[in-house]
């Protein structure tokens, strides 16, 4: 990921001004990780090493997403939203 289009999304989801660690920010940024591996993975089926990162990454947006479903509703529902994360 570039550090513009890091710096474009953390802008995209922070709550104020200095807010680059968020539980939203952080999602997104796990996001936009986790959709970048799935095109790769995509082309290179055997690439088992990116695979176990991308599933270590999914895991930790869970765990993130599960914090902020317990922490603020609202701020869960928001960022689902936004990011369209369910179906």
């Amino acid at each position: 990921m570039q550090k513009d289009a890091k710096q474009a999304i953390i802008a995209a989801n922070q709550t104020h001004a200095n807010d680059t660690g968020s539980p939203e920010v952080q999602i997104a940024i796990l996001t936009t990780r986790i959709n970048e591996l799935t095109e790769h993975l995509k082309k290179n089926h055997n690439d088992n090493h990116s695979r176990r990162g991308m599933y270590k990454m999914v895991g930790k947006r869970r765990n993130l997403l599960g914090y902020l479903q317990k922490k603020d509703i609202e701020r869960y529902r928001a960022i689902v939203e936004k990011l369209g994360l369910r179906k």
